[in-house]
């Protein structure tokens, strides 16, 4: 088993569940991504084995998810990426658009909860200076 955030060797085959435990998700997860076409596992019978390129794969579509990015837009970049540098340089200028539309989006959210949390505790302060009036 590899370490969290380690490259796992290239010859190495994980079933459903392994996959699944060493990412965090659910087979429900590893199934669900297989059914929209974002991994294909070999089968034998009903069993699934995992790759190195659908483990690549899901790291980057669960780390994708994390970012708030839709399915579509997570299936654009990895689909992106056939290992020739003209194909990587397309999928990195994608993906680094998008990292700044969401940059600035998740700037904005932080600058709408700093207003929040201000007003919110600005609010408790005039409570607790009422309370104290009326004590």
């Amino acid at each position: 088993m590899t370490s969290p955030g380690a490259e796992p060797t290239i010859d190495r085959r994980w079933s459903v569940g392994e996959l699944a435990d060493e990412l965090g998700i659910t087979t429900r997860t590893l199934r669900f991504y297989e059914s929209e076409g974002l991994i294909a596992p070999d089968r034998s019978g009903s069993a699934r084995s995992y790759d190195h390129r659908d483990h690549a794969r899901m790291r980057l579509i669960l780390r994708g998810k994390r970012f708030g990015m839709s399915l579509a837009e997570i299936r654009e970049i990895v689909d992106m990426y056939n290992g020739a540098a003209s194909s990587e340089r397309r999928q990195l200028r994608t993906l680094l658009t998008r990292l700044d539309e969401i940059s600035e989006d998740l700037t904005e959210r932080r600058r709408d909860l700093d207003r929040t949390l201000s007003e919110v505790r600005e609010v408790a302060d005039q409570c607790r200076t009422r309370l104290a009036e009326l004590d």
